[in-house]
């Protein structure tokens, strides 16, 4: 998993703005702070769908840069991201639950028609990305 830096901005009235210093063109909105992650991770997997893999840069070699200092400067801040990359290719795994959870995750995973495994993957990428997907 790597994290890129998203510059967060914000007018009066208006929607946040995402953009992402490493990556030209990756821009993202979100009507509230709390939908900045869902938004950031749609943008980054749509960047990632036909671009080259790009290694982060640093946070500290973010800040040094001109322009990010400018959109700083006028009020923007920065935040992780963390990516996981689109890999559609399952893996079996053993993991070993409490009982009582195991009997919860299977009860609200029939709930929400899921499988247990996607019920897992689900609660796992919010949990890493902070997403609602």
């Amino acid at each position: 998993m790597r994290y890129y830096t998203a510059i967060v901005h914000h007018d009066e009235g208006s929607a946040y703005g995402l953009t992402f210093p490493d990556l030209p063109g990756a821009f993202a909105s979100a009507d509230t702070w709390d939908r900045i992650p869902d938004a950031a991770t749609e943008a980054l997997d749509l960047w990632f769908e036909d671009q080259p893999d790009v290694e982060p840069a640093s946070l500290d070699d973010i800040r040094k840069r001109d322009d990010v200092a400018e959109e700083l400067a006028a009020g923007a801040v920065l935040m992780p991201v963390p990516y996981i990359p689109a890999d559609t290719a399952t893996v079996r795994v053993n993991v070993t639950l409490e009982r009582g959870l195991l009997r919860a995750i299977d009860e609200t995973a029939k709930g929400r028609g899921m499988t247990r495994s996607s019920f897992l993957s689900s609660a796992s990428r919010r949990e890493i990305v902070g997403t609602s997907a």
